[in-house]
């Protein structure tokens, strides 16, 4: 007779699971949870302009659905000092009260916000990039990328035998200035990994992101032929490219002068760094009325047309120390962010009006170079980690699509294109949505973080059921405001709704409206949309409305090019 077997099966694996609240479907306002085995972390605490918005107030993640799910991060980590991935800490990390891990600039501009919400920065420990250390499962580690700011780093995470590749913001930059060029070797020694958790923002660009170097070269060029005073306008953390202008300004025989509050502030946390040491002694703004125009050269913000922003006064003729004069020039080393365009226009054309000549990224595109990996970053950077899956993030549905594109060119497996709110589990199997959990919008308004409410429907006279959340991604154009790609709808409890009738609907209200601003048009949009969905369905829900700035496909701009 046999005596009987008992098999034990192993103890299956638990997933690892990501939630992330910012940063999918949308540029800005980035933050992802990551848990395993009850343990969460969160990486990045960012916060978005909204434009559609009067007064364009911040946005920064709801932390509803965690609070709901019962997850408490023990520890946030942050991959670089952009606004959309630091610019929500102080308000939410109250929360949390947890420890805060960040690269040495990072923490620098973390500890000068938590100064002016009164905070002790006790909780921000600095951490070098390249070294390791551990959160209850988790073990995490930073890696040196390029971007354009100093310190951006990925992060290696390993947690119940699962590796993962949270890239954070980067490009392959062979001459970054500031930094070193991203290290081959470190990458190719992590293949190959499960995941990576990847910056979707210029997956449709083909072929490669540009220097830093070749920007620093056509500056000096162009500051050569330059006569008159020389404004040059970006953004204030991207320190390579100061770095870069006051080079190329002390060659050409200029002095530098910086204009601009967060341009100043940027600088000198970078200075206490070390990084700016090779930059050129400055000039205070009140001095610039000695010097000639010929020995100047001011860096200056406003790249995007900011009412309050230095260029926006020297256009207006409002700045106490500078006027510009014909035959002075403007340099826009930036690229239009998504709905910008208008105001950007409107500051250029009070430029020429004076007589000023502009530079941009029209008529001198050699002046910029993008921040976010292209194409062939993407492909490259892949081959070295060899990932057996892909986690579109950081980007609209058709950066994060496009991004799914080259993944499957490789062999790589990207299921999923995740909007905020998703709750995903990844195991063995692969990357599945667990559930979708709305995300109403949180603004900061009077000094608090409080929910923005839905839309106006005091005159609709129908019951309130359900909630409706729409995002709405737009473009300006030389004739209006058009629609690009989907249309992101969740009718969460309420009745059901015809979405091509009412995409077909949205498309011809955008034709009619004219509208200057993101918020114009949100005004003009409001009451009609609300009178239609009372006409169109059974019971008003609660609606929340956003409108996001997107950028126009290329294919889409080369036919309006052609048409014109």
């Amino acid at each position: 007779m046999h005596s009987s077997r008992v098999q034990i099966r192993p103890r299956r694996r638990p997933p690892l699971r990501m939630l992330p609240l910012g940063g999918c479907g949308e540029i800005g306002m980035n933050l992802t949870l990551y848990g395993y085995d009850d343990h969460w972390i969160v990486v990045d605490c960012g916060m978005m302009i909204r434009q559609d918005l009067p007064n364009s107030p911040l946005q920064v993640p709801n932390l509803d659905t965690p609070k709901a799910l019962g997850i408490v991060p023990k520890a946030l980590f942050i991959t670089h000092g952009h606004e959309d991935h630091i610019g929500a800490v102080a308000w939410l990390w109250p929360m949390w009260n947890c420890p805060i891990y960040a690269t040495p600039l990072a923490a620098g501009l973390l500890r000068l916000k938590f100064a002016e919400h009164q905070l002790s920065s006790a909780a921000i420990h600095v951490i070098e990039p390249g070294e390791a250390l551990e959160s209850g499962p988790f073990t995490l580690r930073y890696l040196s990328l390029t971007h354009s700011i100093p310190e951006s780093c990925a992060i290696m995470m390993m947690a119940g035998g699962y590796r993962v590749l949270h890239t954070g913001d980067w490009k392959l930059d062979p001459e970054p200035l500031i930094g070193s060029p991203v290290s081959a070797a470190q990458f190719r020694a992590l293949a190959p990994v499960d995941l990576v958790v990847g910056d979707s923002t210029n997956a449709p660009m083909p072929g490669h992101s540009g220097s830093e170097g070749d920007v620093a070269r056509a500056l000096v060029k162009t500051l050569a032929n330059c006569q008159g005073r020389v404004v040059v306008s970006c953004f204030a953390s991207n320190l390579a490219r100061v770095l870069a202008i006051g080079r190329a300004a002390h060659q050409c025989g200029r002095r530098i002068s910086l204009m601009g509050r967060s341009m100043e502030r940027m600088v000198s946390v970078a200075r206490g760094l070390g990084y700016m040491d090779d930059l050129p002694p400055l000039v205070p703004n009140h001095d610039l009325g000695y010097l000639p125009p010929d020995e100047v050269v001011i860096i200056a913000t406003g790249s995007q047309g900011e009412a309050r922003a230095a260029l926006q006064r020297l256009a207006q003729g409002r700045h106490p120390f500078v006027d510009l004069q014909p035959g002075d020039n403007v340099i826009f080393s930036a690229k239009a962010i998504p709905g910008n365009e208008r105001p950007i226009e409107q500051l250029k054309k009070r430029l020429a009006q004076l007589g000023v000549r502009i530079y941009d990224e029209i008529n001198h595109p050699e002046l910029h170079a993008t921040g976010h990996p292209a194409h062939d970053e993407l492909t490259k950077l892949y081959q070295w980690v060899k990932p057996k899956h892909l986690m579109p993030v950081h980007g609209e549905a058709r950066h994060q699509q496009a991004h799914q594109a080259i993944a499957r060119q490789l062999g790589i497996s990207a299921p999923l294109s995740p909007v905020n709110g998703d709750l995903i589990s990844f195991d063995n199997q692969g990357l599945r949505c667990e559930a979708r959990y709305p995300q109403p919008p949180c603004i900061v308004s009077q000094n608090s973080v409080v929910p923005h409410p839905g839309l106006e429907v005091k005159d609709a006279g129908t019951a309130h059921r359900g909630s409706l959340y729409l995002a709405l991604p737009v473009t300006a154009t030389d004739t209006g405001w058009v629609r690009i790609g989907r249309l992101m709808l969740d009718a969460t409890g309420a009745s059901p709704l015809d979405e091509d009738s009412f995409s077909d609907w949205l498309d011809d209200q955008l034709d009619e409206i004219a509208a200057d601003t993101l918020a114009d048009l949100r005004q003009a949009l409001q009451p009609r949309l609300v009178h239609w969905l009372a006409e169109h369905m059974q019971h008003l829900p609660d609606v929340h409305l956003q409108i996001m700035a997107a950028e126009m496909p290329e294919a889409l701009t080369l036919e309006n090019a052609a048409n014109r």
